[in-house]
């Protein structure tokens, strides 16, 4: 389990250097540009991805009521969280469009800082038994959830969210 800590972690840093990378290599117009399968543009795309680490910072209070909670409780909240799916994925699109620009390419590195080390820490106070506890989860919300997760599974969603999306960024080669 403590290697899996040190991925994930790893995986953190890494996307935050990425981040930066991004943001240093792109100009106006690039941050401007549309990106590529999406109908964001590359900033607001790249704010989406640090958004992935905001949600999961957000969610795992909840999560760590949820695992405690009987099965059917959490079946019946997955249940309910995925009839919203038709609400939730245009509030994702415009919320990214509309929180990029307070999370702009000026700050939105420095958001994704604050929410990793927040995470981190978190991370490294779990016991090896609240990071296998597994609960329901709303899996027509995103590809890279599935039916049942574990709180493990869940600290390391948002790696898996931000390397799918770098990959649709239309910014200058790295």
């Amino acid at each position: 389990m403590d290697r899996e800590r040190t991925r994930i972690a790893e995986d953190y840093h890494h996307d935050l250097q990425m981040l930066r990378s991004f943001l240093a290599s792109a100009n106006a117009s690039d941050l401007k540009r549309r990106s590529h399968g999406t109908r964001w543009t590359n900033e607001q795309l790249l704010f989406h991805m640090v958004f992935g680490y905001m949600v999961v910072r957000a969610l795992l209070p909840l999560v760590h009521v949820l695992v405690r909670c009987p099965p059917s409780t959490r079946s019946a909240f997955c249940r309910l969280l995925n009839a919203g799916t038709a609400l939730f994925h245009p509030v994702n699109y415009l919320g990214s469009c509309a929180a990029a620009a307070v999370y702009n390419h000026r700050r939105m590195a420095f958001k994704l800082q604050r929410t990793i080390a927040a995470l981190e820490a978190r991370l490294a106070a779990e016991t090896t038994a609240s990071l296998q506890r597994r609960t329901d989860f709303p899996d027509r919300w995103d590809p890279f959830f599935t039916p049942a997760m574990s709180v493990e599974q869940i600290y390391a969603y948002p790696s898996r969210h931000f390397a799918f999306h770098a990959r649709q960024l239309a910014l200058p080669a790295q």
